[in-house]
């Protein structure tokens, strides 16, 4: 697929593809004419990076660990250094800090919207 169908799917805009490309996270075959030529795989990769991403990891960490993240999944990291497991390993508890804030908001908001909803059912039309 085109650079243009991968940013439609994923919802990531070109410029930031061909920035992926760039940081080698993902890698586009190249038609005769030039253009960019994607497969199907990366319309799940992009997915898998803008998560990343927004869970706060940079771009060099992603690029170490996109290969742990393919299926069927084969750990193997012959190249992991301590220093990058430390990374890691302060990284998910970020991820887990983050995702236990979230829940509390999303909890908190769902709350709020059962009592007004609660609360406009009682009232007399």
């Amino acid at each position: 697929m085109r650079i243009g169908e991968l940013a439609e799917r994923t919802g990531t805009s070109r410029r930031l593809l061909r920035y992926y490309e760039e940081q080698g996270l993902i890698v586009a075959d190249r038609a005769p004419n030039g253009y960019r030529d994607y497969d199907e795989f990366y319309v799940d990769r992009v997915l898998q990076i803008r998560g990343l991403l927004e869970a706060g990891l940079p771009t060099r960490i992603i690029k170490q660990i996109l290969p742990c993240l393919n299926k069927p999944r084969v750990i193997h990291f012959p190249d992991a250094t301590p220093e990058m497991l430390a990374t890691l390993a302060h990284e998910r508890d970020r991820m887990t800090e983050r995702v236990e804030c979230l829940t509390r908001n999303r909890d908190a908001i769902a709350e709020y919207l059962e009592a007004v909803t609660q609360t406009r059912a009682q009232q007399p039309a």
